[in-house]
């Protein structure tokens, strides 16, 4: 066997600093801890070796950045050599690389990519779904609303928040996926085949419970799915390609289904893709939005509630933009509330939605930081840490809007 730090690049860059492993195992013992304690190991590897460390897990090299500024040179000095995705979740779950996150990196992979951003989250798109912003912003307010009363009246605390959001995020991208506003039961069958994709479901002996959650996700959806084909067949044959007016209110003229309809793959002979293609392609869609986005909400309300001084500056900036009269914030006051802004961009600083990055994998060798990232290795990012790290952040571990207004460190 040779030693770890054998392996030279063209340069003399050596592989990146680790703990010694077992035979055959290497790490993993390491790794079988809860997402929590793995950060602490890794907290203390990089204290001991630097920014940039690695970890064997059988023949798999892994190798954690937590420096801001080589992450930078790694995910865009060297983007394309690091746009390769590993193939593990692929070889477990048995799903088709026709996805975003998971695709090899290739055509296919930057047809699906210029397809979401293009046709669903270009800002001309965006706008096509205000209304749908507009009625989800409502809904949370009632409910929010609702249940402080209820919780008054009862003499009872609030239930978390928490679910509150994630029911939002979900109904608004349920909407703009499959263009429909489902009624209740069936946003809560929705809801309950897709929630445990949104945890670790790799983890702790649950692959199993992962094929059945994908097995009910696509039951679920491939019918949403054939609605649209059936609509656009019918808009179709009227002439209207697609801009005829919706038949229901609850139905809405574009929707990101539309657009995998519309795909055809031209390296494998120029075919549409499978509704299997689609539903996975859907539940990356509801996946990349939910909990991100319902855990930033999250957070941000904790530290305005533990920051009255930040609550009240915040607000402050929100009654003048908008005045006295006016009930709702609308989308278009956000863009003159630098403040508000602030806030966002600290809570994602403070609390980052997602610790680490999706993985990435070298398509070939290349340094970072004066190591070797040998081709075939898997590469993440420490994103939680690269926000504490005191070198680059005053006061790390405080919530300091203020650091993302002009001027500031942010």
């Amino acid at each position: 066997m040779t030693s770890r730090g054998a392996r030279r690049g063209k340069n003399g860059a050596r592989l990146p600093p680790g703990p010694p492993g077992l035979p055959l195992l290497g790490n993993l013992l390491l790794l079988r801890r809860s997402p929590s304690d793995v950060e602490a190991v890794l907290r203390r590897l990089v204290a001991r070796h630097g920014p940039v460390v690695s970890l064997r897990v059988g023949s798999t090299l892994l190798i954690f950045i937590a420096d801001r500024r080589l992450a930078h040179a790694a995910l865009v000095g060297s983007g394309a050599a690091l746009a390769d995705r590993p193939a593990v979740a692929r070889a477990l779950l048995g799903e088709s690389d026709n996805t975003i996150s998971r695709s090899s990196y290739g055509p296919v992979w930057r047809l699906l990519r210029r397809n979401l951003v293009a046709e669903t989250l270009h800002p001309s798109r965006v706008r096509l779904f205000a209304p749908a912003r507009a009625w989800v912003r409502r809904e949370l307010a009632e409910t929010l609303g609702r249940e402080a009363e209820e919780a008054r009246e009862r003499a009872r605390a609030p239930p978390p928040v928490m679910e509150v959001f994630r029911h939002a995020m979900f109904c608004l991208l349920v909407l703009m996926c499959f263009g429909e506003r489902l009624d209740e039961p069936a946003h809560a069958w929705l809801m309950f085949a897709f929630w445990p994709a949104l945890t670790r479901i790799l983890l702790r002996g649950r692959l199993q419970k992962g094929l059945d959650t994908r097995r009910r996700q696509k039951e679920l959806f491939v019918p949403l799915i054939e609605a649209r084909r059936e609509r656009k067949k019918q808009l179709s044959s009227q002439g209207g390609g697609g801009a005829a007016a919706p038949e229901k209110e609850t139905t809405f003229e574009h929707s990101y289904v539309d657009t995998l309809l519309d795909i055809r793959l031209p390296d494998e002979g120029n075919r549409a893709l499978t509704d299997d293609e689609m539903a996975n392609l859907c539940s990356g869609f509801l996946t990349a939005g939910t909990d991100t986005t319902s855990t930033a909400l999250q957070w941000i309300m904790a530290e305005l509630v533990k920051n009255p001084a930040i609550q009240e500056k915040l607000y402050s900036e929100i009654k003048a933009t908008c005045g006295d009269e006016q009930e709702e914030v609308g989308e278009e006051d956000t863009h003159r509330m630098p403040y508000l802004k602030a806030v966002v961009l600290e809570g994602l600083r403070r609390h980052p939605p997602a610790h680490f990055l999706l993985a990435h994998k070298a398509a070939e060798d290349i340094e970072v930081g004066g190591y070797l990232i040998p081709k075939g290795a898997t590469v993440d990012f420490t994103v939680a840490e690269m926000g504490r790290d005191e070198r680059e952040w005053d006061r790390p571990m405080e919530f300091v809007p203020e650091r993302f207004l002009k001027g500031g460190d942010g």
